[in-house]
């Protein structure tokens, strides 16, 4: 899958779209095929190296997208559901793993650009 990933810490040039393989969910965690991501400061701050993460990540923290697959011991959701996010790493992706906890159901009708912002 392609995402976009940080290897240094620095300005937009550090942003790079690399091939990143697809891990399979693990224990609470649910696989979402990403259909809009988040932009926000703490993306930049991220980014800069203000806040840190270990290098390299894929950057991103809220979305928008459908289940591709669940984790042992995830209930409440089903493969197919719309669902958002807020605070789960990686959003910047084709994919992202994010733990069942933080997903929530969007209802019908809300455009995903508009349930990525508001989480």
């Amino acid at each position: 899958m392609k995402a976009i990933r940080i290897a240094s810490f620095g300005g937009p040039e550090v942003l790079r779209l690399e091939d990143v393989p697809i891990l399979p969910p693990r224990s609470g965690q649910v696989l979402v095929k990403v259909e809009a991501a988040g932009l926000n400061y703490i993306d930049v701050y991220h980014r800069t190296g203000l806040y840190l993460n270990a290098l390299p990540f894929t950057p991103g923290l809220e979305g928008v997208g459908t289940v591709a697959a669940l984790g042992p011991d995830v209930t409440g959701l089903r493969q197919g559901d719309r669902v958002a996010w807020a605070s789960a790493l990686g959003s910047y992706a084709e994919q992202v793993i994010a733990p069942a906890a933080l997903l929530v159901v969007v209802p019908a009708g809300i455009e995903p650009h508009a349930a990525a912002a508001l989480m």
